[in-house]
C-alpha cells in the first residue's frame, strides 16, 4: 500500500497539472514562453523577499510575480523595446538580484536546491487544501477570461472593438499564472514550473480539434507526466519535480514520434493557435 505522503504528492501534482493544462495552452498560443520563464526567474526574488520581509514565502511569490507582470504592462506602453527585450531585462534582472540579496542575507539558510526543483514529496494536508481552493478560484478565472483571450490571440484590436476588454483578460490571465507559479514552487520548484506549462500543452496541440479540447488535453497530459514521473521517481529513486517534467517530455516525443496525432484545430483558427 501506497504512503500517505506519496498520496498527497499525487493529488497535489494532479491540482497542479488541471491548472497548467489552460494556462500553458494560453502560453504557446500567445508565444510567451518566455514570459513564464520570467515569471518563474521572478519566484525566486519572491522567496528571498518572503525571508527578508518575514513574510510567508508562498505571499512573497505572488506578490513579485504579480509586479513583474504589471511592470511589463506599463513598460509595454512605452513602445521603446519589444516585449522579447523586456522579458529579458525582467528575467535576468529579478533572478540576478534575488541571488545577489541572498547572498547578503548571511544570517539566512535556504535550501536553494529545493526552491529551483521542489519537494512535491513534502506536501501537507494544508497544502492541498491551499491547490483545492486556488483550483477552483484560478478555473473560474480561466473561464471568465477564456473568450477575451482567445479573441485577442488571434486580432487583439478586434477584440477590443467587440468590448471584450483584452488588456483587462490579460492582466487576469497574468494574476492566475502569477498564483500557479506561487504554488508550483513547491511542488515542482522554480525552475522546472514553466517546463510543466509549455510541454503538456504542445503534447495536446497535436491531438486536438479546437482550443477548448486542446486546454482540456493538455491537463490530461499533464496528469499522466505526474502519475508517470512519481512512479518513476519512486522506483528509481529519482527526484520528484525533474522526473515529472522528464515523464511529460517523452510523452511530447512520442506524440511527435508515432505519427498518429496531426494536429485537428480549424483551419479559420490556424493562425491564431499554433
Amino acid at each position: 500500500m501506497l504512503d500517505d505522503f506519496f498520496i498527497r504528492a499525487l493529488l497535489a501534482g494532479i491540482g497542479l497539472a488541471i491548472l497548467a493544462g489552460p494556462l500553458g495552452c494560453l502560453i504557446v498560443w500567445r508565444r510567451m514562453a518566455y514570459f513564464g520563464d520570467t515569471m518563474a526567474h521572478a519566484a525566486l526574488l519572491g522567496v528571498v523577499l518572503g525571508f527578508l520581509l518575514e513574510i510567508n514565502l508562498t505571499l512573497g511569490v505572488f506578490l513579485t510575480a504579480l509586479g513583474v507582470a504589471l511592470s511589463l504592462l506599463v513598460l509595454q506602453q512605452q513602445k521603446g523595446l519589444s516585449t522579447d527585450a523586456l522579458l529579458g531585462i525582467l528575467s535576468h534582472s529579478t533572478l540576478a538580484l534575488g541571488l545577489v540579496l541572498l547572498a547578503l542575507m548571511r544570517w539566512v539558510r535556504v535550501d536553494l536546491m529545493g526552491y529551483l526543483f521542489g519537494d512535491i514529496l513534502s506536501v501537507s494536508k494544508t497544502d492541498l487544501a491551499v491547490i483545492a481552493g486556488v483550483l477552483v478560484l484560478v478555473l473560474g478565472l480561466i473561464i471568465w477570461i477564456w473568450r477575451p483571450l482567445l479573441a485577442a490571440t488571434v486580432d487583439e484590436e478586434l477584440a477590443e472593438a467587440e468590448g471584450l476588454a483584452p488588456v483587462r483578460a490579460r492582466f487576469l490571465f497574468m494574476l492566475a499564472l502569477a498564483i500557479v507559479i506561487a504554488i508550483a514552487m513547491k511542488i515542482v520548484g522554480i525552475l522546472l514550473i514553466t517546463s510543466l506549462l509549455v510541454i503538456p500543452a504542445a503534447t495536446a496541440r497535436r491531438f486536438s480539434k479546437s482550443p477548448e479540447q486542446m486546454a482540456v488535453m493538455a491537463s490530461i497530459a499533464g496528469i499522466i507526466a505526474v502519475i508517470g514521473g512519481l512512479s518513476g521517481s519512486l522506483q528509481f529513486d529519482t527526484p520528484s519535480g525533474p522526473s515529472i517534467v522528464v515523464a511529460a517530455l517523452l510523452l511530447f516525443l512520442l506524440s511527435r514520434i508515432s505519427g498518429l496525432g496531426r494536429s485537428r484545430i480549424p483551419a479559420s483558427e490556424k493562425d491564431g493557435f499554433q
